[in-house]
C-alpha cells in the first residue's frame, strides 16, 4: 500500500510533466497524508531539515566554479596545453576533448558544464581537422559524464549527504575510476580515429609550443591541484573548497587573463542561481520522502524482495545495476540520487559491498544516463552546442557507451578499485 501510494502517485506526476523536485513533494506529502498518522508538519520540518547541512554548500559553489571557469578562459587554456602534447597524434584532437573534459570535471563537477564547455569549442575544432561532427558531439557529450565521478563531485556530495558518508572518502574513491572511464573512452577515440583515417599533425609537439602553453595555462592547470591539494592534505574541508574553487575562479579569470568583467561575473551568478535553487528544492523534499520511506521500513523489505530473489552477490549487483541504468535515461542524476541512495544501500550492505563503493557505482549508472534518451542531458547539450541532431549522435556513441559499461562492471565487482586508496 505504501510503496504503491508513494511511488505511484511520483510516476504518475512525472507523466503529466509535472517537474522532479514537485512530484518528489507531491508524492512524499500525499504518502504521509494517506499511509500514516503522523501531522504534515512532520513533513515541512523533515523537508527543512534536508537542506540545513554545511557540507551541501558545496554544490552551488562548485556549480558556480564551473560555470565562471567556463566562460573566464580557463577551460580554454586547458585544452591548449593538452593540444600542445597530444594534438599530433592519430585521433589527437579526441583525446584532447576527453583529457580536458577530465580535468574541467575534476574543478566543476558538473556533467552539463564540462560538455558544454568544452563541447562548444573543441567540436568546431575537431570538424576542422576532418573528423566526422556527430562523432566529435557525441565524445563531447560522453567525455562529459566523466565530471560527475572525477572529484569533486556534485552527485558524490549529494549522495554522501543523503546517506550520510564521507565526502572524503566519496571523492578518494571516485579517482581511480574516473580515471579508467577516461581511458577506456580514449581507446575507443584512437581505435576510431584508425579506422576512418583521423590523423593529427605530422610533427611531433615541439618543447617550445609545449612550454607556451604550459606557461599560458599554468595557472589554469594549478587549480585542481590547489583544490584536490587542499582537501587530501587536509587543510579545508570539500565544503571550503568549494568556496576557494570560486574564489580562485575570479581572481585567475579578473585579474590574470583579463577576460572576465564584473558584467561577466554578474553573469556567471546568475546563470546558475535557478539551478542551485532546484537543486536545494529537491533535496529539502527528497529528506521528507526519505523520511517517510525509513518509518515505513520501505529499504529493508525491497532488501527482503531481493534477497528473496537470489542470494548470490552478483546477480543482486547486476540486477542493481540494470535497475540504476534504466533509472538513469528517464530521470536526472540528482533526483535519482536523492530518492535512490537510501533506498538501495541497505539492500547492497546487506551482501557485503561498502556505501563507499556503492556511492562511486549509484553515480556511475546514472553518468551513463546523461548520454542514453530520452533523457540524456548531455546529449541535449552537445545537440545544443554542435547542431548535431541527437538521432546521428546515437549513431556514434556506441562504442563510448560499451566503454563506459565496461568500466563499470569493473567498479561494481573488483571493489579495489574504489576502495584501494583508503586502505
Amino acid at each position: 500500500m505504501e510503496i504503491a501510494v508513494l511511488f505511484g502517485s511520483f510516476f504518475i506526476l512525472l507523466l503529466l510533466s509535472v517537474p522532479v523536485g514537485h512530484a518528489i513533494g507531491i508524492s512524499g506529502l500525499l504518502s504521509f497524508l494517506i499511509c500514516t498518522d503522523y501531522s504534515p508538519m512532520v513533513f515541512i520540518k523533515s523537508s527543512l531539515s534536508g537542506t540545513d547541512s554545511f557540507t551541501l554548500l558545496a554544490v552551488p559553489f562548485f556549480m558556480l566554479a564551473g560555470n565562471l571557469m567556463a566562460t573566464g578562459g580557463i577551460a580554454k587554456r586547458i585544452v591548449n596545453f593538452a593540444d600542445s602534447l597530444l594534438g599530433w597524434l592519430t585521433g589527437g584532437l579526441s583525446i584532447v576533448t576527453t583529457i580536458a573534459c577530465m580535468f574541467f570535471g575534476a574543478v566543476s563537477g558538473s556533467a552539463v558544464a564540462t560538455t558544454s564547455a568544452i563541447g562548444s569549442f573543441m567540436i568546431p575544432e575537431m570538424e576542422k581537422k576532418g573528423y566526422d561532427k556527430d562523432f566529435s558531439a557525441a565524445l563531447a557529450a560522453a567525455a562529459g559524464s566523466v565530471g560527475v565521478i572525477i572529484p569533486p563531485s556534485v552527485p558524490l556530495v549529494i549522495y554522501g549527504v543523503a546517506v550520510n558518508a564521507s565526502v572524503k572518502d566519496l571523492f578518494t574513491a571516485g579517482i581511480l575510476p574516473g580515471i579508467m572511464m577516461g581511458i577506456a573512452m580514449i581507446i575507443v577515440c584512437v581505435i576510431t580515429s584508425r579506422k576512418h583515417g583521423w590523423k593529427g599533425d605530422a610533427k611531433r609537439p615541439e618543447l617550445k609550443k609545449v612550454w607556451k602553453a604550459f606557461k599560458e595555462g599554468f595557472w589554469a592547470l594549478l587549480m585542481p591541484v590547489i583544490i584536490l591539494g587542499g582537501i587530501y592534505k587536509g587543510i579545508f574541508t570539500p565544503t571550503e573548497a568549494s568556496v576557494v574553487s570560486v574564489v580562485y575562479c575570479i581572481v585567475v579569470s579578473m585579474f590574470v587573463y583579463k577576460e572576465m568583467d564584473l558584467k561577466g561575473l554578474y553573469k556567471g551568478f546568475l546563470g546558475i542561481v535557478n539551478l542551485c535553487g532546484i537543486t536545494l528544492f529537491m533535496m529539502g523534499f527528497a529528506n521528507a520522502f526519505s523520511y517517510f520511506l525509513t518509518i515505513e521500513q520501505i529499504p529493508n523489505r525491497l532488501t527482503e524482495l531481493f534477497l528473496g530473489i537470489s542470494h548470490n552477490k552478483f546477480v543482486i549487483l547486476l540486477m542493481i545495476n540494470i535497475l540504476l541504468l534504466i533509472v538513469g535515461c528517464v530521470i536526472d542524476n540528482i533526483p535519482a540520487t536523492i530518492i535512490l541512495a537510501p533506498i538501495l544501500l541497505p539492500v547492497v550492505k546487506a551482501i557485503g559491498m561498502s556505501p563507499i563503493t556503492f556511492g562511486v557505482m549509484l553515480t556511475m549508472n546514472l553518468a551513463i544516463g546523461f548520454i542514453t534518451p530520452p533523457y540524456g542531458i548531455n546529449l541535449f547539450m552537445a545537440t545544443a552546442v554542435s547542431g548535431v541532431p541527437m538521432d546521428a549522435m546515437m549513431k556514434r556513441i556506441g562504442g563510448l557507451l560499451v566503454s563506459l559499461l565496461v568500466v563499470l562492471m569493473l567498479i561494481t565487482y573488483v571493489p579495489w578499485f574504489t576502495l584501494g586508496f583508503l586502505s
